[in-house]
């Protein structure tokens, strides 16, 4: 069974179904009806034709129009309560070709609707425009099934009225791209590379040079995986990671997408975040990394996002471009820049764990373990806190010394 021809089908069913006449949410149930089905009655193997059971290998979207249809029709003559679409099941289109208008785009855009909490616009997204399975999703998420469920037939109650006249935001397409793509995997689906192929499908419906960019970071990203975790499960620092392990034909790929974009000068965040984990990829080792360049990068991420995770990396960008001190110092101007809040305006424990570093960086090693402690007590996830406590503990036993 070809998985992914049917994930990559399933946007554009959707979209004509949506195109005759079908609201949103009940076409969305047809089309997981008609893929169910198309797993349920095509072999493993290509069929020689497409009659009776077996892969329609001439027009598989064809195949799911045609039973995506009649699934919403089989619903709506059962369904009392929307008898005003009568006029649609007295008008089913005959069998044949369908429409070649993609509406994978404009999916996209009512996924990503700003009406929708971001995690229910990640599950929509998954579900609509990348063909999964509710039960795949929950794995992903490692929340019940009846849970996403809900969460999914929420989402699809929400953007159900919703007329896509208008130009949609492609700037929260891409965030909810991200999002997707840094859950990384868990269960049966690898969203970091489900993100990838979304993000290459959006990049073939619409020419724009962030989602080119969004497209080189995850690339960038992508190929440390293999490096990023020891036997053990344990985080490995990116300046301890064996290069030798790393994707060198997804670094190639993302470099040449980030060089196109770069050179239309339409600089955006995701081309920037691109830029400077290009320059990590093209160290041979961590001590040839051309951090001047990551700080200059740095500068020009700030001024289009004004994040603070963005202001906390480029203090440890400094660290290393001009020594710890000027590291340190640069942490202190960010309390600074931000009277009142002092730390606490930054995200937690990511701030406490930059100072840890630096201090460890500029020889203050107890100061280094104790922040280290401090971060590890507040970290978000399992493998975040037993790197930062193993980080405390081979500090405090180097000073037992």
């Amino acid at each position: 069974m070809n998985e992914v021809l049917l994930r990559s089908l399933a946007p554009s069913v959707l979209g004509i179904l949506v195109r005759r006449g079908a609201d949103f949410a009940a076409a969305e149930d047809a089309v997981q009806d008609a893929l169910a089905e198309a797993v349920r009655v095509w072999p493993d193997e290509p069929s020689p034709s497409s009659s009776g059971k077996g892969q329609p290998v001439r027009d598989p979207k064809g195949w799911l129009v045609t039973v995506a249809w009649r699934r919403f029709l089989d619903a709506t003559r059962a369904d009392a309560a929307r008898r005003r679409r009568e006029d649609l099941v007295s008008e089913e289109p005959a069998p044949g070709p369908v429409s070649a208008v993609d509406d994978t785009l404009q999916l996209y855009f009512l996924c990503a609707h700003p009406s929708l909490t971001p995690s229910s616009a990640v599950a929509l997204t998954l579900r609509a425009v990348g063909g999964l399975t509710t039960r795949q999703i929950a794995q992903a998420y490692l929340v019940p099934e009846a849970t996403m469920a809900q969460r999914i037939s929420r989402a699809k109650r929400t953007v159900s009225g919703v007329r896509l006249d208008r130009p949609g935001d492609v700037a929260t397409v891409l965030r909810v791209l991200y999002l997707v793509f840094n859950e990384g995997y868990s269960g049966d689906v690898d969203l970091a590379a489900e993100a990838i192929r979304l993000t290459r499908q959006l990049a073939a419906a619409i020419d724009h040079p962030e989602v080119a960019g969004l497209l080189a970071l995850m690339l960038l990203h992508h190929a440390r995986r293999a490096a990023r975790t020891a036997p053990d499960g344990s985080l490995v620092p990116l300046a301890e990671q064996d290069r030798g392990r790393w994707d060198t034909e997804s670094i190639a790929e993302g470099v040449g997408i980030l060089q196109a974009a770069l050179a239309r000068d339409r600089l955006g965040e995701y081309q920037a975040q691109a830029a400077i984990a290009a320059l990590h990829a093209d160290a041979p080792t961590a001590e040839e990394t051309d951090w001047v360049q990551i700080v200059e990068w740095y500068d020009e991420l700030a001024r289009l996002t004004d994040s603070p995770v963005v202001r906390l990396n480029r203090a440890v960008a400094v660290g290393e471009a001009d020594g710890p001190g000027a590291g340190l110092a640069a942490l202190a101007a960010l309390d600074d820049s931000s009277p009142g809040s002092s730390s606490r305006g930054y995200p937690m424990p990511r701030y406490t764990a930059v100072a840890a570093y630096l201090h460890e960086r500029n020889g203050d090693l107890a100061t280094a373990a104790r922040l280290y402690a401090e971060a590890a007590s507040e970290a978000p996830n399992l493998a975040e806190r037993d790197h930062l406590t193993r980080r405390a503990a081979r500090l405090n036993a180097h000073r037992g010394r």
